[in-house]
């Protein structure tokens, strides 16, 4: 078991709170901060996020703050769980506070809204070049990781030693762990995986059957690898817990949000009706942006992703959508050129 150490996490939704009872059960010393100070006094008076994990008791020893500076003091290790498009406003209000040898660790998946960055840049763009960074992606449930079901990630930060240690704090008997170096694909395959999520939902939505979303999830699995191919990404990366697996989870799951959206448009539900029944951001709906943003500037044809797009901005129905991509041309399922230069 790793070193007791004292964490703060930044984000007390549902994955946040998941993963800060998790590793409170490890025998860290967590701190959960959040803005709603109701929410915090139950976690720490009554030991539940009400809100987010209703019924599921979390460890006695995870207290919770609103106040940041009060969570970062003398902390060893800094674990982001926000949205992606309140990831930016977080890291700037932490850079201040974040103790010297704090190093900075996010399981956040998505890009910046509008500029369509990836969080490892904005990361190294506002906390600078020497700070250990590392993301924390995968297939995960936060219900289930509450639950002490298991569960397998993994953690990608450009600093081997940083990686691990995140890896360490985080991994248990019913918790694994794994390490690797590529960032920027783990950081695709958690954005891209909420998008084709959607396609996968209003496929089962129309009550189109299991070989519908099979085949979208193979397909969206050939988007990644092409999109990754173009940025750099390693494709093992996208072939593992960050891309196959996370994607077979959210696609399949109905836990997922992004997938419950799908299969609330595909029953002929409104988008805004949708989003609002579900409750929680559902990150697909700006993520598709981004997604084809990377894709336009790479030159790279995503017709899954862009056709999620198209039917989150109202400008395609769904099963308009579907018949676009039944009429595409006959072609080979992987031209040789896919993970050439």
């Amino acid at each position: 078991m790793a070193e007791s150490l004292k964490i703060a996490v930044l984000g007390a939704g549902s994955w946040g709170t998941a993963l800060a009872a998790l590793m409170a059960r490890h025998g860290h010393a967590v701190i959960l901060w959040g803005r709603d100070a109701r929410a915090a006094e139950v976690i720490d008076q009554n030991h539940e996020n009400v809100r987010y994990l209703p019924g599921i008791p979390l460890p006695e020893t995870l207290h919770a703050t609103t106040d940041l500076a009060t969570a970062l003091q003398q902390a060893d290790l800094v674990l982001v769980v926000v949205p992606s498009h309140a990831f930016t406003e977080t890291l700037r209000l932490l850079a201040p506070l974040r103790p010297s040898a704090a190093g900075v660790a996010w399981a956040t998946k998505g890009f910046e809204p509008g500029s369509g960055r990836f969080l490892h840049e904005v990361a190294e763009d506002i906390l600078g070049p020497t700070v250990p960074l590392a993301v924390v992606t995968g297939p995960s449930f936060a219900k289930e990781v509450a639950l002490g079901l298991p569960t397998a990630v993994t953690v990608h930060g450009s600093n081997a030693e940083f990686a691990q240690r995140v890896a360490e704090v985080l991994h248990g008997p019913a918790f694994r762990a794994y390490t690797g170096d590529d960032m920027v694909g783990a950081e695709l395959g958690g954005a891209m995986k909420n998008v084709l999520a959607v396609a996968t939902g209003v496929a089962d939505g129309m009550q189109l059957g299991l070989n519908a979303r099979a085949g979208l999830i193979t397909r969206g699995l050939n988007e990644m690898l092409r999109l990754s191919a173009a940025i750099g990404a390693k494709p093992e990366t996208l072939m593992g817990l960050a891309g196959l697996g996370d994607l077979v989870l959210t696609c399949t799951g109905d836990l997922s949000r992004n997938r419950r959206l799908g299969l609330a448009l595909g029953r002929g539900q409104s988008l805004q009706d949708a989003v609002r029944e579900i409750g929680q951001v559902v990150e697909s709906v700006q993520t598709a942006d981004e997604v084809m943003r990377q894709a336009d500037r790479h030159g790279i044809d995503l017709p899954i992703s862009s056709a999620v797009r198209a039917v989150l901005h109202g400008d395609l129905a769904p099963a308009a959508g579907l018949q676009q991509l039944l009429a595409r041309e006959q072609k080979p399922e992987y031209p040789q050129t896919l993970f050439k230069d």
